[in-house]
């Protein structure tokens, strides 16, 4: 029976197609489990990243970096295995005008100005965020030496629960990402590399429907989905303690929802796309908007509220949304049926248009 299906003899071809060349798996499931491992130890539970600083060298710099020194002796201490919450500040000394082009050229993201015994001037770039972080930590040192007092007491808690950790952010991210690459890389440009190595003037020959060639092209693509799935979540589980508090099968149905979603996209961008150039265009101006914007990296919900729509109406949005819900917060069918919804829309609306706009040439 299988031996006489086009659509089964296309699917054993595309299966056979990929495993045979050593660069498509290692880019489709080695590079994503480098870098979730990259990015996990990068952002593992750790003691807060030093502060940089330069200080104008002068008569009055060396009451700072008294204070200074006095801070990191107490912030590098380790208390009944808890590492201090205060950041060690790494303080530089230069002569004035080194220190100022040191920050011109992006060296150094804080300068410390002496004034006299008891005030001094910051010079730093407000719109980078470690530079602002870098004067607010050194203020309050400083200004906690020189004799100011909080008018309330507080207590930090570090919080590194497994579930609220960046590493569990993150893979959900990388799953949906993959799922976007996969099914427009894996089946968008390989459907214009066909057609510019003339091979799909050679299947039009043969008595095979399209449907059956453009269905081939997706089962191959559910089937590569199931490994990929499998290495970061043993990954995340394994190696980084990563919860999974919702059902397995949801995250897997979810996931292949996903990617035959961007399988649609994929067969609709390489339906009429005649060179490669033409087609990697394509891919980038679909992805571009969504690796910015989805929240594969971070969340989506920092940009404004005006453009929530456009960007909640993102499959990869809804694909990162969901596998989130049920992996990190335990949620079930009916919380995340409306991504599901969504998802499926884009699959069943795109399917359907590269079907008809699809061209052999």
């Amino acid at each position: 029976m299988l031996e006489s299906s086009p659509l089964a003899q296309l699917y054993f071809v595309r299966l056979r197609d990929f495993y045979r060349q050593p660069a498509r798996v290692f880019w489709v499931y080695g590079f994503p489990t480098l870098l979730a491992i990259a990015l996990g130890f990068a952002f593992r539970n750790r003691p807060p990243a030093p502060v940089q600083a330069d200080l104008v060298a002068g008569e009055h710099s060396n009451a700072i970096k008294i204070v200074v020194a006095n801070h990191n002796a107490i912030a590098g201490r380790v208390t009944k295995g808890q590492v201090s919450l205060a950041p060690v500040i790494e303080l530089a000394e230069h002569p004035r005008a080194e220190a100022i082009n040191r920050l011109k050229t992006g060296k150094t993201p804080l300068v410390i100005e002496p004034e006299d015994a008891e005030s001094w001037t910051y010079r730093y770039d407000p719109t980078r965020p470690e530079a602002a972080a870098a004067r607010q930590v050194v203020d309050e040192v400083l200004q906690e030496a020189a004799g100011r007092t909080n008018p309330r007491g507080t207590r930090d808690i570090a919080v590194d629960d497994p579930g609220s950790r960046y590493i569990d952010f993150l893979i959900p991210g990388l799953i949906g990402m993959n799922a976007m690459g996969g099914g427009l890389w894996g089946i968008g440009f390989l459907l214009v590399n066909f057609r510019v190595a003339k091979l799909l003037k050679r299947f039009v020959a043969t008595p095979m429907p399209r449907r059956d060639f453009l269905l081939a092209l997706l089962g191959a693509r559910l089937t590569f989905i199931l490994p990929d799935l499998a290495v970061l979540l043993l990954l995340g589980t394994l190696m980084f303690g990563m919860p999974i508090r919702g059902s397995l099968l949801l995250v897997l149905g979810i996931d292949m929802i996903g990617a035959l979603a961007f399988a649609g996209i994929g067969l609709l961008v390489g339906s009429r796309a005649t060179t490669t150039e033409a087609v990697s265009g394509l891919m980038n101006l679909v992805m571009l908007p969504m690796w910015i914007f989805s929240g594969v990296f971070f969340s989506s919900e920092r940009f404004p509220a005006a453009m929530q729509p456009f960007i909640q109406a993102l499959p990869l949005t809804q694909l990162v949304s969901a596998l989130r819900q049920v992996m990190l917060e335990g949620a079930g069918l009916v919380q995340v049926a409306p991504a599901i919804g969504i998802l499926a829309a884009w699959a069943i609306v795109t399917f359907t248009l590269a079907l008809k706009m699809f061209r052999w040439s």
